[in-house]
């Protein structure tokens, strides 16, 4: 699946809906699309996608939820709590319909995929079911609906990537943009249902991603994340089995395909989501280490730390596989920050099983860390083969010991940063203050200093003073700009 790693832009499963902006000149139809989305990072990017065929088609976005005539709500499935927030906000969008009653709410995305038809048959929270492959046929049925029947779509596609779709941008700060490369996941992790919902791996055309890398900065952006559910697997023009598809076109790796985007602008900031530690290779840290726009940050999810809790998991690594891409990274790219994903209470996780974790914890020591509690998906490979047979006190009691273990290694690293001088791309204003902006460095880490004259979108140089477990505060020695 593709983790969660950009907690600095709350792009994560508790993040509230976002609406759409309005762009404008653009053709109007008179109907007004309210787009709520949730989940990770590429549901967000998907937005993008939906927003691009509508508008296309004359609709006009607002942010403002009771005057739209179209509701969409881009879901995430990854665990059990994010649909019950879901079904709790279509119910609300729902009620509008008693006095609205023209009103179309639909689901879209991996929630859809994964249920199907129960959200429109037998719960009757929406007119229409639309998976993350079927995104092109949206107009046609909202058309449906609108002349008085149901929709639905959730058919999987194996070549869909939407590369010639130019996503309208959703994050109107102007600063930084997603941008996905491939689509889908081969790796059947045995906790996950992103296989399911997502259907196969697919890789979309490099030209493609560079040209819309192109636009992004003739747009006035700063920063790109290219996005995957597992980055490290980009192939354009290659086989699984590394055979050459077309002779006449280049073969391009996502190594290969990280110089390319890295070379359309030296002063354009790169990142990327997600790596998966089966795949990450030397190749991907030597390019990092040999751009300077490349960002210096690897998530590399390590879900478990004992390699008999992996193998259940179906990851395809060891715990001495996992350390070894770590040591590769330390040894390649010193300076870079290191994230990671761990789940607690895994079908069968012994009491030295969860130690082991603590223990790669501690040989690691993590800059972050998103940490959950197991949640079983239906459909999922541990469902049909283990029992969820953890405790839900014991799950509670190690997530707990795991997340003071992360605090504790988290305001360490952060303590280590104080006094250092780093360029940060300015985002925002903060959230807590008017007087304070916020931004992040190449490391990934979120830093507040005072607002002074900067802007959004300028980059600055900032010493930090102080610090939290999870925030830099500095303040600006000079701006590049």
């Amino acid at each position: 699946m593709i983790e969660n790693i950009l907690n600095q832009k709350n792009i994560d499963e508790d993040r509230q809906g976002e609406a759409l902006f309005n762009p404008a000149s653009l053709k109007n139809n008179g109907k007004k699309l309210f787009l709520e989305s949730y989940g990770c990072a590429m549901n967000f990017a998907d937005s993008e996608i939906v927003a691009a065929v509508l508008i296309e088609k004359g609709y006009v976005t607002t942010q403002d939820e009771s005057e739209a005539d179209v509701i969409l709500v881009n879901t995430c499935a990854i665990r059990d709590n994010a649909e019950v927030r879901v079904r709790k906000r279509l119910t609300e969008f729902r009620k509008r319909k008693v006095t609205k009653p023209w009103l179309i709410v639909g689901v879209l995305g991996c929630m859809a995929e994964r249920i199907k038809t129960q959200l429109l048959d037998e719960e009757k929270l929406v007119d229409l079911v639309v998976g993350p492959d079927a995104y092109r046929d949206l107009p046609n049925l909202v058309e449906e609906v609108s002349g008085g029947q149901k929709a639905v779509n959730v058919l999987l596609s194996r070549e869909e990537t939407y590369a010639d779709i130019t996503p309208v941008r959703l994050d109107q700060n102007g600063v930084t943009a997603f941008v996905s490369i491939t689509r889908g996941c081969d790796n059947m992790c045995s906790f996950c249902v992103v296989p399911f919902t997502r259907g196969r791996e697919r890789s979309r055309d490099y030209k493609s991603i560079v040209k819309e890398v192109q636009v992004l900065i003739e747009q006035g952006y700063k920063e790109v994340t290219l996005l995957g559910q597992n980055v490290d697997s980009y192939r354009w023009n290659l086989t699984k089995k590394g055979e050459i598809e077309n002779l006449e076109d280049e073969t391009v790796n996502f190594a290969q395909l990280l110089e390319k985007v890295a070379l359309v602008d030296a002063n354009l900031r790169v990142r990327f989501s997600t790596s998966h530690p089966k795949d990450l290779g030397d190749d991907v840290l030597e390019t990092m280490a040999k751009y300077d726009n490349i960002c210096k940050h690897v998530h590399l999810p390590v879900q478990s730390g004992s390699s008999a809790v992996l193998e259940r998991m179906n990851r395809g690594y060891s715990r001495e596989w996992y350390l070894n891409r770590i040591a590769a990274i330390k040894r390649i790219l010193p300076t870079s920050s290191i994230t990671t994903d761990i789940i607690i209470g895994f079908c069968g996780e012994t009491e030295e099983e969860h130690q082991e974790t603590l223990s790669l914890m501690d040989e690691v020591q993590f800059d972050f860390a998103y940490m959950y509690k197991y949640s079983e998906r239906p459909k999922t490979l541990a469902e049909r083969k283990f029992q969820d047979d953890i405790p839900e006190s014991v799950k509670q009691r190690r997530l707990e010991e795991v997340i003071e273990k992360q605090h504790f290694y988290g305001l360490q690293k952060n303590q280590s940063s104080i006094g250092d001088i780093c360029e940060v791309l300015v985002e925002n204003v903060s959230k807590k203050s008017q007087d304070e902006m916020g931004g992040r460095n190449t490391q990934n880490k979120v830093i507040i200093f005072p607002r002074m004259n900067v802007q959004k979108g300028e980059f600055t140089q900032v010493k930090i003073t102080n610090c939290t477990k999870a925030t830099l505060i500095g303040e600006i020695i000079s701006t590049n700009n």
